[in-house]
């Protein structure tokens, strides 16, 4: 057994991406603990582009966080 390499898995799959605005007022979810951001792809084929999420925690302007996917875009929360 101690002559068996594993195989080195990555830690998380997903792509880097930064947080450039929080829409402000715009909160989701049974308590409001789901925020609205916009952020920008740091990596991959949409590396660039800026796209819409909704993500749970604290956060702020500045904030490296890690996505899934980039395909998928969060829609606009219109208030009734």
């Amino acid at each position: 057994m101690a002559d068996e390499q594993k195989a080195e898995a990555p830690m998380f799959a997903g792509f880097l991406a930064e947080i450039v605005e929080i829409k402000e007022g715009i909160k989701t979810g049974i308590y409001g603990e789901i925020y609205t951001v916009s952020c920008r792809i740091l990596e991959g084929k949409d590396k660039g582009r800026i796209i819409r999420r909704n993500m749970l925690g604290p956060a702020k302007t500045g904030d490296i966080i890690r996505l899934p996917d980039t395909s998928r875009e969060a829609r606009e929360i219109k208030v009734k």
